[in-house]
């Protein structure tokens, strides 16, 4: 039997290939798919699957794919699930999943694994692209067979094994990262109550801590898609890049939220997203000068569903990719920049413009001018309000 394992180095995937070779009695290929983790040696994590059993281990390159056909697509749509999440893991499982079948096919493999437990929103990510790319294929959940019941069963399992994790008993807690996020969660952080540890943060400073000098930066879209930071063209993966760094040093991006699982129950997860905040807040406020007011106000509504299809991994469904169609179509005006302040944790609009705006200055303001005629709000307020009065009439009659 031959199965392709989703590896990222973690404590979870760490232990898998052992627990797969023995028992399934398989060959186990690992696959790491480089969606622009920080601060990890890939190559390092490839040559540990070897050396823990892996009879092969393949390295994919998804960064590119990840930020122009995930990440970008999110920030079009203004995807945020229950309003503080933005998406991170959610939007990676699926081309992590895509390239496993990748390598499923080229392999010829019997079966596809994961290292999602059986309480968490990835093994549906992950297993629903499975099945929507390669309906065949076996699909192996180690968490929902194993004997072991908690992150420190593995760390005992490891340890005896000789296998080396990330995770250590002082430091249960997981993380994980790509070019849009950084996640924690479990250990310490699993009592709601409790207040998340500041070293254990990796991209943001805490606000306290940021400069005392703001940082003022400009954001260029060119139909909803960023494209330059103060007028400099960046490609879509160091844009991301680049807006972590500026927004992580003025301590833009913590957000910590008890979110509703797809499984049925709470959890409570600590995130950091510079980039993240910057480009939705960016994005937002270039569509409130480019987007005509039905538009913009139903986008609002079937950026809730967006947000919904990606957190419960329905990536490739018929619904999610019509709403990107819609989407699309929305966004053929939304071109212009938009000036922000990022000053201790806060990131703020500064001003904004468009050759595609709909504000019209003239009619807006307040000064005098020639093209609205105040006496028509008389006939639109009455008809407008027709059925309040009707209603109120009629239940005096009464």
């Amino acid at each position: 039997m031959k199965i392709v394992l989703a590896y990222s180095g973690g404590l979870d995937t760490s232990v898998m290939i052992k627990w797969l070779k023995e028992h399934y009695s398989a060959e186990v290929i690992a696959c790491i798919v480089d969606v622009g983790q920080t601060d990890e040696n890939l190559n390092d994590i490839k040559r540990k699957a070897l050396k823990t059993g892996a009879l092969r281990a393949y390295l994919k390159d998804a960064k590119k794919e990840f930020a122009e056909q995930y990440i970008f697509r999110a920030v079009k749509s203004n995807a945020v699930y229950e309003g503080q999440y933005f998406l991170g893991t959610s939007l990676a499982r699926p081309i992590i999943a895509a390239k496993i079948i990748e390598v499923a096919k080229q392999e010829k493999a019997d079966a596809v694994a994961h290292g999602a437990t059986g309480k968490g929103n990835d093994q549906v990510r992950f297993e629903l692209t499975f099945k929507a790319l390669m309906p065949s294929i076996k699909i192996i959940a180690p968490w929902r067979e194993w004997e072991m019941k908690s992150r420190q069963d593995e760390i005992d399992y490891a340890k005896k094994h000789g296998i080396p994790i990330p995770v250590t008993k002082a430091k249960p807690y997981s993380s994980d990262a790509n070019m849009w996020h950084i996640s924690y969660e479990g250990g310490i952080l699993e009592n709601p109550e409790n207040t998340y540890p500041e070293d254990m943060f990796q991209m943001t400073v805490s606000p306290e801590r940021a400069p005392n000098k703001p940082t003022v930066i400009d954001i260029y879209f060119e139909k909803g898609i960023p494209t330059k930071i103060n007028g400099k063209r960046y490609t879509p993966v160091n844009l991301i890049n680049q807006l972590n760094k500026i927004g992580g040093k003025n301590g833009i991006g913590r957000s910590d939220c008890v979110e509703n699982r797809l499984v049925g129950m709470k959890s409570r997860g600590v995130y950091e997203a510079p980039a993240a905040v910057i480009l939705y807040t960016a994005h937002r406020e270039l569509e409130s000068l480019t987007l005509d007011r039905e538009t913009a106000h139903y986008k609002e509504i079937l950026a809730v569903k967006y947000s919904e299809l990606a957190y419960y991994g329905q990536w490739y469904s018929l619904l999610k990719n019509s709403l990107d169609a819609f989407v699309d179509k929305t966004q053929e005006n939304v071109t212009g920049s938009v000036k922000l302040k990022l000053y201790k944790g806060n990131c703020m609009i500064l001003g904004r413009k468009s050759a595609k705006s709909l504000y019209w200055e003239k009619l807006s303001t307040f000064e005098k001018e020639d093209i609205y005629n105040q006496k028509d709000a008389e006939g639109f307020i009455n008809l407008f309000g027709l059925p309040l009065k009707v209603e109120a009439i009629m239940r005096n009659r009464k």
